[in-house]
Parts: C-alpha cells; sequence; structure tokens
C-alpha cells in the first residue's frame, strides 16, 4: 500500500498535481499554473497537430507522431490537451483566431463600410486560396467526427460572418447598401465562399483567390445601393 501511495505520489509530483506533503487525501490537488514554459509547449504541440491533422485528417491522424514531432510522450500530450478531440478543436480554434485577426485587419484600412466588408472577404478567400492545408483542416478534415465536426465548423464560420455582419449593419446605416438584414447577408456570403473552397479543394483548378474579382462582384453587387 505504501509503495502504490509513494509510486502515486511521483506520478502527481511529475505532472503538477499534488505537492508531496505526505498526505493522500483529496485536498493535496492543485491546479497547475499556466506557466511561460506550459504556454510555449502547447504552442509546440499545436503546431505539430496542426500539419498532422492537416496531413491526415482526424480519423487517421496518430497522436504518437504529434508526441515525436515535439519530443513530448503521449501522456505529456494528454496533459496539456486531455484528449484527441480536445486537441483538434484547439488547433481549429487556434486557426480560427488567426483568420478572423487577418479579416479584421484588412478591414481596418478602409473608410467605408461596404468597402470594410469587402476587404474582410477577400481576406478570408485569400488566406484559405494561400494556404491550402488550413482550408482542408477547416472544411473538410473533420468530417469523420461526425455533429460534432459541425457544430466546431459552424462556431468557427459564425465568428467570420460577425465580422462581416458588423461592417454591413454600419453600411446600412450609412446608407451605403440597400435595405437589407446584415445577419442573413453576412451568412450567405460565407456559405458561398463555403462551397466554393469546398469545391476547389476537391476539384481543383483556379483557387477562390484567383477568382476573387468575379466573386466580390457577384456579391457586392446585389447590395450595393444604386445612384438615383
Amino acid at each position: 500500500m505504501a509503495a502504490c501511495l509513494s509510486r502515486r505520489t511521483q506520478l502527481d509530483s511529475l505532472y503538477g498535481l499534488y505537492r508531496p506533503t505526505g498526505r493522500s487525501d483529496s485536498s493535496q490537488i492543485r491546479p497547475r499554473p499556466l506557466t511561460t514554459t506550459t504556454t510555449d509547449t502547447r504552442e509546440r504541440i499545436l503546431e505539430a497537430a496542426e500539419a498532422v491533422f492537416a496531413d491526415n485528417g482526424y480519423h487517421d491522424a496518430i497522436v504518437d507522431e504529434i508526441g515525436r514531432r515535439t519530443s513530448l510522450s503521449k501522456g505529456g500530450l494528454y496533459f496539456h490537451f486531455p484528449s484527441k478531440e480536445g486537441l483538434f478543436f484547439a488547433v481549429l480554434d487556434r486557426l480560427a483566431d488567426r483568420l478572423v485577426k487577418k479579416a479584421e485587419r484588412a478591414a481596418g484600412k478602409e473608410a467605408l463600410a461596404l468597402d470594410r466588408a469587402e476587404k474582410a472577404l477577400r481576406a478570408v478567400l485569400t488566406t484559405l486560396s494561400r494556404k491550402r492545408q488550413l482550408a482542408r483542416l477547416l472544411m473538410v478534415q473533420g468530417y469523420s467526427m461526425g455533429n460534432q465536426f459541425e457544430r466546431k465548423r459552424a462556431e468557427i464560420f459564425d465568428r467570420f460572418a460577425s465580422v462581416i455582419e458588423a461592417e454591413l449593419k454600419d453600411a446600412v446605416t450609412n446608407g451605403e447598401t440597400v435595405s437589407l438584414d446584415p445577419v442573413l447577408t453576412a451568412r450567405i456570403w460565407l456559405g458561398a465562399v463555403n462551397e466554393l473552397v469546398i469545391h476547389w479543394l476537391y476539384e481543383g483548378g483556379a483557387s477562390p483567390a484567383q477568382r476573387s474579382d468575379e466573386i466580390v462582384s457577384v456579391l457586392l453587387d446585389g447590395v450595393r445601393a444604386r445612384s438615383a
């Protein structure tokens, strides 16, 4: 019994869960603080996981390969991310953060609200086209997960849509567009982008970025205010 407790104390101390004071009750549990080293390790894991998931998809990705690329054991990986699913969703969130920030930065350079919406749309098209692996990860690589992936993908696209939606609301207020529902219009735009990117990923041909002028013309001409 003493040997089991000693072994448990060693393991718990290693993973930062217990402070070895000789007591074995549940009051010993302490949450591990998020240190700079921990943050750096998480980033290394996410970077490696992004590549492995993009190359293999969720189902065929092997956690041991992520561990090999980061020089961490499977236990070390699961300490930072308790499940493969949790790690995959963390990768998607990290990718979405980058994409949303690019859209927001692109939009921030324009004076007119409708021009800001256009720049945000172009940023999404350009980023997904330039980073095919990113596009595959966000669009198709998690389909084997079923409904969980669909819910996560909808959550991420809601974030993209909210950037465009905010600019469309201002555009309507400023009289830059015809009367429209910004929420509905933003989702129609992102739905079109979704279908175009998926078709490109499976069928090839010109990328959405290469056809961005045509795409933007079709989407914006339908909402732009008509001059008298």
